[in-house]
């Protein structure tokens, strides 16, 4: 299969790009299709929609991945969880579009995580078995799509001394072993909403950042340009919401439930280095788990909650000291040097926009996604996970097809096999010239970041080159854009503090003046 990230037209978002195509806007206020929302589903649309040939506009007030898509587990799920509960649908769903993401998509971007859940006596082997029984499932299904097992291996028990070789921080008391899955893992989420817009830019979507849509019907929108506070009315055939647990602002009869997950960060070295999720059953649950994923920055998550989140629904949601406590309560559960309050470097929290059944509590509720029309002919597109970002993007261009194009003049979606930039076979990413951690970010664009000039570099690592790309490349327009959503140094306050001053140079190198120094 061959693979490359390329687009037809140039892909990079700037400053520069954003004017001009504002001002082209302005001569000619009407596009096929409007998308609301700089997330996963808002790019996702940009791109389905683009690819086929429809003059496309993405607008978001903030900048991309500021909401929900930024605060993810970092996981391409395989939809073990959904076997567990009997949405066969969603499961299957799910590892197909995992298998797109790490064979075709976004090779770069992605890679396998190896899972290790740790077996104690007494119970290990009932445990084991259950355990193993859903890995074979979730495995059934990686063959059912087509995933080679070189990309994900096969479960499997493993020995006690595996066990502590893979995950070294647990406490060897009482362990027998344990059992081993695989998943995929997303190198940064934020990094995978912002590969989508700029391939969807570079197959001619608008994507201007900081422009908010004041109202919307379905063929039409006031637009406001939250740096100049400009307005325009744009006419468009189709108007597409993509704004997650928001969507109420675009049409009050969207009915959702939001469900906060929240995960902590902590150093990579607590937990012995490990690259492996290390996998924590929640004390009297045989279907919930508390899990670790190693991170960028040499930092690894803790999550998730799974609790309702109450009204209003904020710009950027915390957590709650319980969800703290509880999360650290069940993982140290397992481990040898127990986890306390100052090993919490930062927390974060996402919203899921889960659609409202009046079904159970929030946990219980589907992860399917939905295509709504408003009584004014907007579409919503809402629920579902990243995961299948791609899937929700091409059904509701699909919907907006159907509903206001003469459909046989529109392709098919051709999404399943269009690389997003930069991608690269994955058993030939060590060909790329660049060093590793260049590759790992820009897969093959690597050699065109770090061929940008040095400096004085941010925290953790990070070069004046990545932050420059930043700027030059991937649209960022404020300080706030490059640490919080570009390097994600924002996630640690302390990380951010040292990095100020890197970031601001950026924009100096970059020749444009940033639009904010205060991060949000």
């Amino acid at each position: 299969m061959r693979i490359l990230g390329r687009t037809p037209h140039p892909s990079a978002l700037s400053a520069a790009r954003r004017a001009r195509e504002l001002d082209a806007l302005a001569d000619d206020p009407s596009v096929d299709v409007l998308v609301v929302g700089g997330g996963i589903t808002g790019t996702g649309i940009a791109l389905d929609a683009a690819s086929r040939g429809l003059r496309t506009l993405l607008v978001e007030r903030h900048d991309l991945a500021h909401g929900t898509s930024r605060w993810s587990s970092k996981l391409a799920h395989g939809g073990l969880r959904y076997l567990a509960s009997g949405q066969f649908g969603i499961a299957h769903e799910s590892a197909a579009e995992r298998h797109l993401l790490l064979t075709r998509l976004a090779p770069h971007l992605t890679r396998p995580l190896g899972q290790v859940l740790p077996l104690y006596a007494p119970g290990h082997v009932a445990r084991g078995v259950w355990v193993g029984l859903g890995y074979g499932l979730g495995d059934g299904l990686r063959r059912v799509v087509g995933t080679p097992d070189a990309v994900l291996h096969a479960p499997s028990a493993i020995g006690r001394d595996e066990a502590l070789a893979l995950a070294p921080a647990i406490s060897d008391e009482h362990l027998r072993g344990g059992m081993r899955g695989w998943d995929g893992q997303l190198i940064d989420d934020a990094r995978l909403v912002i590969a989508v817009a700029r391939t969807a830019a570079g197959h001619g979507a608008s994507i201007l950042t900081r422009v908010s849509a004041v109202s919307a019907t379905g063929d039409s929108a006031l637009l406001r340009d939250e740096l100049t506070g400009h307005e325009l009315d744009v006419r468009a055939r189709a108007v597409i919401s993509a704004t997650g647990v928001w969507a109420g602002g675009l049409d009050p009869a969207v009915r959702l439930r939001p469900s906060r997950g929240t995960h902590l960060v902590v150093d990579s070295g607590r937990l012995g280095g490990s690259e492996a999720s290390l996998t924590v059953p929640v004390p009297g649950s045989s279907s919930r788990f508390v899990f670790t994923v190693p991170a960028i920055h040499g930092r690894t998550y803790i999550g998730l909650t799974d609790v309702p989140a109450s009204l209003p629904i904020p710009d950027v949601p915390h957590a709650t000291d319980d969800e703290v406590e509880m999360l650290l309560g069940v993982v140290n559960t397992v481990l040898r040097e127990p986890l306390d309050r100052s090993d919490v470097l930062a927390t974060f929290a996402g919203l899921r926009p889960l659609i409202d059944t009046d079904d159970g509590d929030t946990s219980d509720l589907s992860r399917r996604h939905a295509v709504l029309t408003s009584d004014d002919g907007v579409l919503t597109v809402v629920g579902g996970k990243l995961t299948t970002y791609r899937r929700m993007a091409q059904d509701g261009v699909d919907a907006a097809v159907r509903a206001r194009f003469a459909a046989a003049a529109v392709p098919a979606s051709r999404t399943r096999s269009i690389p997003l930039v930069g991608a690269w076979p994955r058993d030939r990413l060590a060909e790329i010239q660049a060093p590793a951690r260049f590759v790992r970010r820009y897969g093959a664009e690597a050699p065109f970041a770090f061929a940008l000039a040095d400096g004085a570099g941010a925290a953790r690592g990070v070069t004046a080159q990545e932050l420059q790309w930043g700027v030059e490349v991937e649209g960022a327009s404020t300080v706030d854009d490059l640490l919080a959503r570009r390097t994600r140094l924002g996630l640690v306050p302390a990380d951010a503090e040292a990095s100020m001053d890197a970031a601001a140079a950026a924009f100096e190198r970059a020749g444009v003046a940033p639009v904010e120094l205060v991060l949000g």
